[in-house]
């Protein structure tokens, strides 16, 4: 059960969205995945993966920034992770492959949109399971070839490995998370920027949420992501890994796509305070 006070702080971030949302419910075979919809019906769709930890709610930002003016915007709740998604009961029920992932993210697509093409954009371990399912169902793989366009924003473990300064200071969270812990770390990562205190009082309040263990592997295999018309967006201030580095060989891996660096923002505060440049790239 979602504490009260989680679903406060949800509702309270969400609200704080300038426009109508719709709740939506999509079954899948690993639980019931919660998507927050909004913008025209009928305009080109766009589904967004949240980073690990940050709920659907980290794309109010964009939202207020004029994204659903022309998309029609299914923001996603990860299953197992923070959120109103609800896992699957019973042994065994649980994601736990790269394919796992694919699966239950078949389910959501053709839950919200049974017909089209739609663009597919992620942040962070969003991102990374972006590009697992873009590998996994490219176009030769997929006969519907669901996938028109693919962004992945400042994504980890796709095109270079997590900082080892990054995951000490993130290990007490991760082992441990408790507010104080939570808000530290945001603190250390953004170099104390201004987030909106809506959203950081929900991350804090996902201390006490209950959370399978999120699924990992190895990186994607790059050229599945070749056929795509793929937008690579990386935070010039992230601490996660070395930003230059990781722009340098995604641009080597997939010299097809449009790469770039937007030097002000850092990995976690990516959606909320780069949010009118990311807005931009997502509406194209």
């Amino acid at each position: 059960m979602v504490r009260e006070s989680f679903r406060a702080a949800y509702d309270e971030a969400l609200g704080q969205w300038p426009v109508p949302v719709e709740a939506l419910e999509v079954p899948t075979p690993y639980g019931v995945t919660r998507v927050n919809g909004c913008g025209p019906a009928g305009a080109p769709p766009l589904v967004l993966l949240p980073g690990g930890g940050a709920t659907s709610t980290v794309w109010g930002a964009c939202v207020a920034a004029g994204l659903a003016r022309e998309r029609r915007v299914y923001a996603v709740d990860l299953v197992g992770e923070p959120g109103l998604s609800v896992p699957a009961a019973g042994p065994g029920r649980g994601m736990r492959t790269p394919e796992d992932l694919a699966v239950w993210l078949d389910a959501v697509l053709d839950g919200l949109v049974p017909e089209g093409r739609i663009t597919l954009a992620g942040h962070s371990y969003g991102a990374w399971i972006a590009a697992q399912y873009a590998a996994r169902r490219a176009g030769w793989y997929d006969p519907r070839q669901r996938l028109d366009r693919l962004v992945l924003l400042d994504p980890t473990r796709v095109f270079a490995g997590l900082s080892p300064r990054y995951v000490l200071r993130a290990l007490p969270v991760l082992v441990r998370p408790t507010p104080g812990r939570i808000r530290s770390f945001l603190a250390w990562e953004t170099g104390g920027a201004a987030l909106d205190p809506a959203w950081s009082r929900l991350q804090e309040e996902t201390a006490g949420f209950p959370t399978a263990r999120p699924v990992t592997g190895p990186r994607p295999d790059l050229t599945g992501l070749a056929p795509f018309t793929l937008d690579i967006v990386f935070a010039g201030r992230a601490r996660c890994h070395d930003s230059l580095q990781a722009l340098a060989a995604a641009t080597r891996a997939l010299p097809g796509a449009r790469v770039r660096l937007l030097r002000g923002a850092s990995h976690h505060a990516l959606p909320l305070t780069a949010a009118d440049e990311v807005a931009r790239l997502l509406a194209l």
